[in-house]
C-alpha cells in the first residue's frame, strides 16, 4: 500500500470557491462523505453536515431493496465461470457494453487548424481546433519535446470535471506564465501545483488535450439556450460576456453544474448516454493524436483524475489503441453508488441498465490483458474505502484469469481526492514501462 505525506493547504479555501457549485455533479471536489465516517464534513454550501449511519443509504429504505437488485456476479463478468475463452466473452461484453453506452456515429476524422504555434516550458505546444457535426469547434493543445526526430507514443490527456465546467483542457496544462488565479489553484490542490500533461510530454511523449463535451470551448453558452427560466438552470440576468472574470466563472460553473440534470435527460430522451458521447468525443480526439507524424499510432495511451479517470475507464475499457491506461480517482463499484456515493458524482458516470451485466470496475476490465493502472486516495470523498478495495479484487481476478496479473496494478495513497506528484511518478513510470 502507498502511502504520502499530505498537505491539506488550501482545502477550505477551496471548497469556499466551489461552494456555489452544485455538490452532486462535482466530481473533484471535497463535498462528500463516507458513510462510515465519524467527523462532519465541510460542504458545498458552506456549512457542516454529518454523514449517516453505515445501516442507511442515501435513498433511505429502499437502499438495501435497490442493491438487492444488483447480481451477485453480472452475466458478462470475465469472473463468471461460463467464461473460457477471453476472445469469445470480449466480443460479447464489448457487443451489449456498446449496444447500452450508444455513442453517437463517430465522424470522419475532421479538418484540424493550427491555431497558434510556440515554445513554452521545455516543450513545443500547438493549439488546435476542428468541428465535430454538432456543438462550436472543439480546443485543443498539443504537447511535444522540443527538437524530436523520430515517433514517439502518444498519450491522450483526459482533463477532469471538478465542478468546473467553464474550463477544459486549460486544468491539466500550462501554456504560459500568466494562468489564470482559478487555475492555478486547482492545480494545486489536485495536482500538487504540476500541469501533469506537460510533465509527462518532457519525458518523451507527444501528449494531446481536448475540451471534452460540455466543457471549456464545448460548453454550454446561456445564449443558446432557449426556455430556462426554471429555478437553479434559469439563464435569466446571467451573460456570456467577460467570461474569464472569475466571479462569473463562478457563476457559470454553479449554473452549468445544475444544468447536467436537464443535459442527461435530453441526452437520453434522444437515445444516447452521456459516457455514449464524451467516448465518441475522445476517440475523435485519439485518431487525430494517431494520425500525427510524430506519433507511433501502435503505442497509443491515456489517463486522468476523477472525471479524467471516468473517461479513461470507458475510452480505455472501449478502445483497444489504447495500449497502456492509467485512471485516477475513479474507481468503485455500483453498489457504492447505489447506497453511498451517487449524490456526490456526474451524471457523465451512468450507462442505464448495464450494471446488469458488469460491475463498475469491469467496464475498464474489458481491456484485459492490456496494461492498466488504477491509483486511489484511501480518504478520497467521492467513495467508500471498502468498495474502492472490491473493484480492486474485481480487477486482479479478472486480469489473473486472462493470464496478465502483470498487466494490472491498482494503489492506495494517504490523501483526499487527487493525483499529486507521487501518484504522477508512479503513472509515468507505468507509462514508460508499457508504451
Amino acid at each position: 500500500m502507498k502511502t504520502t505525506d499530505v498537505d491539506r493547504t488550501g482545502e477550505i479555501s477551496r471548497r469556499l470557491f466551489l461552494k456555489n457549485t452544485a455538490g452532486t455533479v462535482a466530481l473533484s471536489m471535497a463535498g462528500g462523505a463516507s458513510v462510515t465516517a465519524a467527523t462532519p464534513v465541510f460542504n458545498a454550501d458552506n456549512t457542516y453536515s454529518f454523514p449517516m449511519a453505515s445501516e442507511k443509504s442515501l435513498i433511505g429504505a429502499y437502499g438495501p431493496w435497490a442493491a438487492s437488485l444488483l447480481p451477485a456476479q453480472p452475466s458478462l463478468s470475465f469472473r463468471n465461470t461460463k467464461w473460457n475463452n477471453i476472445d469469445a466473452w470480449r466480443q460479447d461484453a464489448l457487443e451489449k457494453t456498446k449496444e447500452l453506452v450508444s455513442a453517437p456515429a463517430k465522424s470522419a476524422l475532421p479538418k484540424v487548424t493550427v491555431r497558434k504555434k510556440y515554445t513554452y516550458d521545455g516543450l513545443e505546444i500547438e493549439e488546435l481546433s476542428w468541428q465535430l457535426p454538432y456543438g462550436r469547434p472543439t480546443e485543443a493543445v498539443l504537447l511535444k519535446p522540443a527538437g524530436i526526430t523520430k515517433p514517439l507514443p502518444g498519450i491522450l490527456g483526459l482533463h477532469d470535471h471538478a465542478g468546473m465546467k467553464y474550463f477544459g483542457l486549460r486544468k491539466i496544462v500550462k501554456t504560459s506564465d500568466d494562468q489564470h488565479p482559478i487555475l492555478k489553484e486547482h492545480q494545486e490542490s489536485d495536482y500538487g501545483g504540476r500541469a501533469w500533461a506537460n510533465e509527462i510530454a518532457k519525458q518523451g511523449h507527444v501528449v494531446l488535450v481536448h475540451d471534452t463535451y460540455a466543457f471549456g470551448s464545448r460548453r454550454v453558452y446561456y445564449e443558446d439556450t432557449i426556455g430556462l427560466n426554471w429555478g437553479a438552470v434559469s439563464t435569466e440576468g446571467k451573460s456570456d460576456a467577460d467570461p474569464e472574470k472569475s466571479e462569473n466563472i463562478r457563476t457559470y460553473n454553479a449554473w452549468s453544474s445544475e444544468h447536467e440534470h436537464v443535459m442527461s435527460k435530453s441526452l437520453f430522451s434522444a437515445g444516447t448516454t452521456w459516457p455514449g458521447v464524451f467516448l465518441m468525443e475522445d476517440q475523435v480526439a485519439l485518431d487525430i493524436l494517431a494520425a500525427r507524424k510524430e506519433v507511433d499510432a501502435n503505442r497509443l495511451g491515456c489517463g486522468g483524475l476523477s472525471g479524467g479517470g471516468l473517461r479513461t475507464v470507458y475510452l480505455a475499457g472501449l478502445d483497444p489503441r489504447i495500449k497502456c491506461a492509467v485512471c485516477v480517482g475513479f474507481m468503485t463499484t455500483w453498489k457504492d453508488l447505489v447506497l453511498n456515493k451517487s449524490f456526490n458524482h456526474t451524471w457523465m458516470t451512468y450507462t442505464p441498465l448495464l450494471p446488469k451485466y458488469l460491475d463498475f470496475p469491469e467496464i475498464l476490465g474489458l481491456r484485459a490483458p492490456l496494461p492498466t493502472l488504477v491509483l486511489n486516495n484511501n480518504q478520497d470523498q467521492l467513495y467508500t474505502l471498502p468498495e474502492m478495495k472490491q473493484a480492486d479484487a474485481i480487477l486482479t481476478e479478472v486480469f489473473k484469469k486472462a493470464g496478465a496479473s502483470d498487466k494490472y496494478r491498482a494503489s492506495f495513497y494517504d490523501g483526499p481526492h487527487k493525483f499529486d506528484a507521487d501518484m504522477q511518478k508512479e503513472a509515468f513510470e507505468w507509462f514508460r514501462k508499457w508504451l
